[in-house]
């Protein structure tokens, strides 16, 4: 017999909410029973027929969904996705998972206690070019320099976005958990120290926050790896987009597009190409051998990576695959990040 759709319930309305929304809708193993936001916004034609609800708890309690997807602020991600779970179902929740690492291990225990699915919105554990990348990486073996940032020059509604974003969460935490994320896959050697430094270049966000930050992480094994985030209309676009990742074999990295625009959502993801370079010289001393390079051409965009995101949800709930170190690593991720901005506020080094 054929499976009953998935019945969700999604939270949140914004860039990263309508995108899910939309690939419930085109995958038949789901079916969305409501939507919710504090507001009604504008959506897609697609999903004008659904009912936008004011309050998540309520709604959670009167529609009874067996999926709930979290993609609302930072702040609340921990008390929606616990009382989802709670009421008997399975959560999706976009990163950052929570604001704090307590908060974190609280969602990861409830998902544990309850016996419900738990993913976390890493997204790029999706994408084919991301997976080649670590997989190249993982081939040179450590230790590793990992160089990494996602700058990104805003305005108009996008700034209006992050400004929102950064009354709870710092550029830093809200994107570094991706590339934090990457390097723990790429290296099995543990962080044991992380410094971070910020900046508030601006005097539309709070006193106590900084819409540009840089994180420095050291590991175990000697590998090392800094992460940049800056928002605003006052960000460069040069070099805005460093994938990088280096051994003393060789170094792998994303070849951007000249063209793209740092405030450009598939430009986030898109990888043009990935450039591979051995270290092996030849017996004059030169290189042994001309660099590689891959090409991505065909690679998917922001919604299709959505929806490969949310098959995998379909995967993991119907096939009840085992999620125990995908939750563990979304809150090694977090921990590293909100000890870098820790380090910002104190301006200390925190030993993790």
């Amino acid at each position: 017999m054929a499976q009953k759709p998935v019945r969700v319930l999604v939270a949140g309305l914004g860039n990263m909410g309508r995108s899910h929304a939309l690939a419930y809708h085109l995958n038949p193993g789901f079916e969305i029973v409501g939507l919710v936001n504090r507001s009604v916004v504008p959506l897609p034609e697609e999903l004008g027929a659904y009912t936008i609800h004011p309050s998540f708890d309520r709604a959670l309690a009167e529609l009874k969904p067996d999926l709930a997807s979290i993609n609302t602020y930072s702040d609340s991600h921990a008390a929606y996705a616990i009382a989802a779970m709670e009421a008997g179902a399975d959560v999706f929740v976009e990163k950052p998972l929570a604001t704090t690492v307590a908060d974190a291990e609280r969602v990861v225990a409830a998902a544990r206690k309850h016996g419900r699915k738990l993913v976390i919105g890493y997204i790029l554990r999706h994408h084919p070019s991301w997976m080649r990348l670590i997989e190249e990486a993982r081939k040179l073996g450590g230790p590793y320099v990992f160089r990494m940032n996602l700058n990104q020059q805003s305005s108009g509604a996008t700034w209006e976005t992050h400004k929102s974003l950064m009354k709870t969460t710092s550029p830093i935490v809200d994107c570094g958990v991706h590339y934090l994320d990457v390097m723990l896959q790429i290296t099995d050697a543990k962080p044991v120290q992380v410094r971070g430094m910020g900046v508030r270049l601006t005097d539309e966000i709070d006193p106590n926050m900084y819409n540009y930050g840089h994180l420095q992480v050291l590991f175990d094994d000697n590998t090392v790896g800094w992460y940049e985030a800056g928002w605003g209309p006052m960000m460069s676009e040069t070099a805005f987009f460093v994938k990088d990742v280096i051994s003393p074999n060789g170094c792998v990295s994303i070849v951007m597009d000249q063209n793209a625009k740092s405030d450009d959502i598939d430009s986030h993801t898109k990888t043009s190409t990935i450039r591979l370079h051995s270290a092996k010289l030849g017996p004059d001393g030169r290189f042994a051998k001309p660099d590689e390079l891959l090409s991505m051409a065909g690679e998917p965009g922001h919604q299709e990576l959505c929806d490969l995101e949310q098959a995998f949800v379909l995967k993991a709930i119907h096939e009840d695959l085992d999620l125990d170190r995908h939750m563990q690593d979304a809150v090694r991720s977090l921990s590293v990040c909100l000890a870098a901005d820790e380090s910002v506020r104190t301006g200390q080094p925190v030993n993790l």
